[in-house]
């Protein structure tokens, strides 16, 4: 079984990548991850579809938990699972915890092939 993939949404390219990069450092290259930052222009925003790229980026058939860092993140990433086939929606969750630790924290759970509930539960229980 692959482990749950790991979706970074930050409306700062540079948070996003700085994010996914401590990740990466922390536990390698098990987990499966991508990230987004920024609107179309290259400033602060987010958008729907470089979400919905991210998720195929990091798509694994134990799901996708996304971590965002402020209320338009989570509202497009909502937006993006929607628009994902519904075979994949249940199994892309946002998780409810701060955007590093709570990346560092789900990325470091689904190192140990934890499953897609474990790895938001304990992201969003540690990280608060």
């Amino acid at each position: 079984m692959s482990n749950v993939g790991i979706v970074i949404v930050s409306h700062s390219p540079k948070i996003a990548a700085g994010t996914a990069d401590m990740v990466r450092q922390m536990v390698g290259d098990t987990v499966p991850l991508a990230f987004t930052g920024g609107n179309p222009d290259g400033k602060l925003g987010t958008s729907v579809e470089a979400i919905m790229t991210a998720i195929e980026a990091a798509w694994s058939e134990t799901g996708v938990a996304i971590l965002v860092d402020l209320g338009g993140a989570e509202t497009n990433s909502e937006m993006a699972i929607e628009f994902m086939p519904e075979e994949r929606r249940g199994r892309i969750v946002v998780c409810n915890a701060p955007l590093v630790e709570g990346a560092v924290i789900a990325a470091t759970e689904s190192s140990g092939g934890s499953s897609l509930a474990d790895v938001r539960r304990m992201a969003e229980e540690l990280s608060s």
